[in-house]
């Protein structure tokens, strides 16, 4: 357990199948939005990649409160780390402690023990960055881009 502002919740997890494609396409549409993306995949296309990612290397797994799936992580085990692609969080239940009890455990329950874990986010994303530092991650690289598009 561990405790929000004013709530305490228990998780719990399992791995999510094709049956969660769509739930799993429309969280993945509402990160985007939140972290301000520029990826303009649609639902269905969203829906497709998600297919392709379970069906390859990656692992989603979800994480369940009061009967309510309320976040999910997608991940891939590489040789010398843990690739998490992405993490969401229902905005109902963000700033409460959903997203540190969830990395808790994929940190004592899901990945393999002694294994580092990288995370990528957006610099101008604040919020993630601080959620980020404050659940043990610490800052190792800085991807730069000369956007020539425009």
């Amino acid at each position: 357990m561990v405790s929000g502002y004013s709530m305490v919740f228990v998780l719990t997890h399992r791995t999510a199948t094709t049956a969660d494609l769509a739930l799993l396409a429309q969280m993945n549409q509402q990160l985007i939005e939140d972290e301000r993306h520029r990826n303009p995949m649609t639902l269905s296309e969203l829906e497709m990649r998600m297919r392709s990612m379970l069906e390859g290397d990656y692992t989603a797994t979800l994480f369940t409160f009061d009967g309510q799936i309320v976040a999910y992580a997608l991940w891939r085990l590489e040789p010398e780390w843990i690739y998490l692609r992405q993490f969401f969080v229902a905005r109902g239940f963000r700033r409460r402690g959903v997203g540190r009890e969830a990395i808790r455990l994929l940190v004592n329950q899901v990945w393999p023990e002694n294994t580092r874990v990288r995370v990528n986010a957006l610099v101008g994303n604040r919020p993630a960055l601080e959620f980020w530092r404050a659940v043990g991650f610490a800052d190792y690289l800085i991807t730069l881009e000369m956007d020539r598009t425009r």
